[in-house]
């Protein structure tokens, strides 16, 4: 699946050849929300990654699940995970130069 992130920042609309309307936000011509608004998103596709590999790796402890797709569903989770704490890294870091600059 192709992320709208990604879509946006390879052209997104002008890829298909097709004008992208006047917005007076960025956010609006990209077609994404803002940052708040992405960092949501991602931190709840994150919590059901999580929660999708913990009911599976329950149903495979029951007997009920396959093992193929707990493998799966904690691979993709622990993607997320990454992706989170990389994310939340960059946060620390801009803050961390923010609060260094002089006044």
């Amino acid at each position: 699946m192709i992320d709208p992130v990604t879509l946006a920042g390879i052209g997104g609309t002008q890829a298909t050849g097709l004008a992208a309307p006047a917005a007076t936000k960025p956010e609006e011509a990209s077609g994404i929300g803002g940052f708040g608004e992405v960092l949501a998103a991602t931190s709840r596709h994150m919590l059901t990654d999580l929660a999708s590999a913990e009911n599976l790796s329950m149903q495979a402890l029951q007997g009920k699940g396959e093992t193929r797709e707990v493998v799966d569903a904690v691979m993709s989770a622990e993607r997320s995970l990454q992706i989170a704490i990389a994310i939340r890294d960059k946060i620390v870091t801009a803050y961390l130069e923010v609060s260094r600059m002089q006044i």
